[in-house]
This record gives C-alpha cells, sequence and structure tokens, in this order.
C-alpha cells in the first residue's frame, strides 16, 4: 500500500461519513425532535 492508496481510502471514508451525517439530518424522523431544540433560544424564562 502506498501514500495514494491511504489518501483514496480517507477520502472515500470521509465521504461516506458525510453522506450518513446527511441522511441522518434530514430524515423525516428527527424532525420533531430539531424543531423542538430550534425553539430553545426562544423558551427563556
Amino acid at each position: 500500500m502506498d501514500v495514494t492508496t491511504l489518501r483514496i481510502a480517507a477520502t472515500v471514508v470521509s465521504f461516506i461519513t458525510f453522506v450518513g451525517i446527511l441522511v441522518w439530518a434530514f430524515s423525516s424522523r428527527n424532525k420533531a425532535q430539531f424543531d423542538e431544540a430550534a425553539q430553545l433560544p426562544f423558551q427563556q424564562d
């Protein structure tokens, strides 16, 4: 294995991680939780 192969592997792993985070963030089952978190600054006593 040379350095180029390691760089390619790191890039692919990073891209897969990025896509996984996007899928998680835009998943509809998290919408209610994110909407609640978005309102936290406005719910101070």
